[in-house]
């Protein structure tokens, strides 16, 4: 005589739809999360795009107040655009009682901006308001982003 097994091998459809469920609310909360990271990590590029542009603003000028670079009176000492700072400028120096003229560059190229993702930057002049969104042309004093969007903070990426 044969014994017939009664239990059964395999899943139930309520543990497939149980399971089904907890993986749709893990997934709910995982992928906000990751476009917060996402968006973290482009917040840190800009911070630092935007340092580095500015460092190298920074620098042009010191060397225009020290009359290292020739520069129009006009432009206070700040550089005509950001081309200018990678293509570099003449510096003459003295050295072991000798003129030497080389070429000074302060930035290897124009970081991206990850905003945008565009290497076109907003710039702002000497002479512009600290609130304006026209460059006036004469010189770049400081540079932002193009971008409208709003940082995880709650500010402006255009007031960085």
């Amino acid at each position: 005589m044969r014994v017939v097994s009664t239990r059964r091998y395999g899943f139930t459809l309520i543990e497939m739809l149980v399971t089904l469920t907890i993986l749709a609310i893990l997934a709910g909360v995982a992928i906000p999360l990751a476009h917060v990271a996402v968006k973290r990590e482009k917040e840190i590029e800009l911070r630092r795009n935007l340092r580095l542009i500015r460092e190298a603003i920074d620098a042009y000028k010191r060397l225009a107040d020290e009359k290292k670079i020739k520069v129009d009176e006009d432009s206070y000492g700040y550089p005509p655009d950001l081309e200018t700072l990678v293509k570099g400028v003449e510096v003459e120096e003295i050295i072991k009682g000798k003129k030497v003229k080389r070429i000074v560059r302060f930035l290897r190229r124009i970081p991206k901006d990850p905003m945008t993702n565009s290497y076109d930057w907003g710039l702002r002049s000497y002479q512009d308001d600290p609130d304006s969104d026209v460059w006036g042309g004469e010189n770049v004093y400081d540079v932002y982003t193009k971008s409208r969007a709003t940082a995880l903070d709650g500010t402006k990426y255009r007031e960085w």
